[in-house]
């Protein structure tokens, strides 16, 4: 299986990157992770018009990665779900995108094209805080379709 997060990040060394790069291992036995972080020019200037533009450059940004996959994007409005329904999205796939959007989010016409929508939780937490949840959910998730003893 393979399993992309496609982020509006720009590509910086962090602190959570260790951390991020051992979830990636963990799950190697499962899945090919392979973590995609988009911020061009246009998103950058779009920053400096207003929250619509930004988010219509991040639609143009992840566009191209709306390619059959099943596609589930976090959003703060999303369904919030426990971590066996989370594993339920990993389950007979064949490849399965993430998209976690940039500051302003995403427009709603992007998230209707996704197969998902679902939230991290009620709190407010940075995009790269997001990713190493995400990533450890996906390792919970895996682990629990495996019935490996990681999720209990």
């Amino acid at each position: 299986m393979k399993v992309d997060i496609v982020s509006i990040a720009k590509k910086e060394r962090s602190l959570y990157d260790p951390l991020n790069k051992e979830l990636i291992k963990m799950s190697s036995r499962f899945a090919k992770i392979n973590d995609i972080e988009l911020f061009s020019k246009d998103v950058t200037k779009a920053h400096t018009v207003g929250p619509e533009a930004a988010q219509s450059a991040y639609t143009k940004s992840l566009e191209p990665h709306l390619d059959g996959s099943f596609t589930i994007a976090l959003h703060p409005d999303g369904k919030i779900i426990n971590s066996h329904e989370f594993s339920k999205l990993l389950a007979d796939k064949m490849a399965v995108k993430f998209f976690i959007g940039g500051a302003y989010g995403f427009e709603d016409p992007f998230l209707k094209r996704c197969d998902k929508v679902i939230s991290l939780g009620e709190i407010t937490m940075s995009h790269k805080i997001a990713k190493v949840v995400l990533l450890e959910q996906i390792y919970r998730g895996f682990s629990i379709l495996s019935n490996h003893p990681y999720h209990k």
